[in-house]
């Protein structure tokens, strides 16, 4: 059983990876899969970036433009999806930002998902966002959000999923809506986590960049040329600490009033998964070696993002940069997926009570 798929939102692809990657039989022998059928971004890179990397061989069913000047009856020319997924910007969500929510220009980006739903019913969809969603505007927010998704047709399941626990290399907890047509009369139930107490130990920082180590060649791993000061300053940051541990001399000691972000200049913690991968952000926020003193290329962002070596992304250094940090990892996207589709099977698996 094929399941096509569109997107909303679709960065560089990590959640259509994890669609690619998912496959299950059941019993009977029947394979049950996700295709690529359309998507759309605004950004033109990281639809360059999916082309390249999703579906090199139909280039126009990617659309560039911004959702909301985007024709949405217009995608049924690429005929009908049975899936759909739509990580909707997090800009006014995240709670590093301004927590506009609804009132801010990117919220409600996320009704651009909810027309999909309601003009194509898909048999089932997934809805990605940070885990900031659930406190915006006293929690209203959300509620409206998954108000929309269950009058469109949909069981939905709400869980903040935590990737470490799933084997991704990285502290990364992100918001999941898994949703299933009511109609369907199935039960989608959260995969049991893998990785942690009582379980398979977490993947550190360390395995992930050298298990196996990466070719000086690989793509996009340029190294950044850090000044002579910089490099000093990180060579007294002890792993897993930052730019305000006490080791640092008083001399070197960066002069910031009331900024003391853990992230600035903050190594990894060899031992210890990586912390949350970011797209922006200046310099003293790109992710830090655990002993060599530099910061990290995008390929080692993307091997704790769990994109596969071979994942080429387009565009310059920092548009690389923000492409990979805002992508949904493709191995937790595969697990997710895979879940739905033994749903759609029948077959059983370990599964953990919907938690937010």
């Amino acid at each position: 059983m094929i399941f096509k798929k569109g997107e909303l939102f679709n960065g560089p692809g990590g959640l259509a990876l994890g669609a690619k990657m998912a496959k299950i039989t059941d019993e009977k022998g029947i394979e049950y899969k996700v295709e690529h059928l359309w998507a759309n971004d605004i950004d033109e890179y990281a639809c360059k970036t999916y082309i390249k990397n999703i579906c090199p061989d139909r280039p126009e069913s990617v659309i560039q433009k911004d959702v909301r000047e985007l024709d949405i009856e217009s995608l049924s020319r690429f005929g009908k999806i049975d899936a759909f997924t739509f990580g909707f910007p997090c800009n006014d969500y995240s709670i590093i930002g301004e927590k506009k929510g609804l009132d801010g220009n990117y919220g409600p980006l996320f009704t651009y998902g909810v027309k999909v739903l309601r003009r194509f019913q898909p048999k089932w969809f997934i809805a990605e966002n940070v885990s900031g969603l659930r406190s915006v505007n006293e929690g209203k927010a959300f509620n409206m959000i998954l108000n929309d998704l269950k009058e469109s047709g949909y069981k939905i399941t709400p869980h903040l999923y935590k990737f470490e626990e799933y084997g991704v290399p990285q502290t990364r907890h992100r918001i999941i809506i898994v949703g299933i047509r009511d109609n369907l009369n199935l039960e989608f139930k959260v995969p049991a986590p893998t990785h942690g107490e009582g379980r398979l130990p977490y993947v550190t920082a360390k395995q992930a960049l050298t298990e196996p180590p990466i070719p000086d060649d690989a793509l996009n791993h340029e190294k950044t040329k850090h000044t002579k000061k910089v490099e000093e300053f990180l060579s007294w940051i002890p792993e897993g600490k930052n730019a305000w541990c006490e080791e640092i001399p008083k001399h070197l000691r960066l002069r910031v009033k009331g900024a003391k972000l853990s992230q600035i200049y903050r190594r990894l913690d060899s031992k210890e998964p990586s912390y949350t991968v970011t797209g922006s952000g200046g310099g003293g926020t790109h992710i830090y070696h655990w002993c060599d003193n530099r910061a990290l290329t995008n390929r080692e962002r993307a091997r704790i993002q769990t994109f596969p070596d071979d994942f080429e992304f387009l565009g310059s250094k920092e548009k690389v940069r923000q492409q990979i940090g805002m992508a949904v990892p493709p191995l937790g996207a595969k697990i997710i997926i895979e879940a739905i589709l033994k749903t759609f099977a029948g077959i059983e698996y370990e599964s953990v009570e919907a938690k937010i």
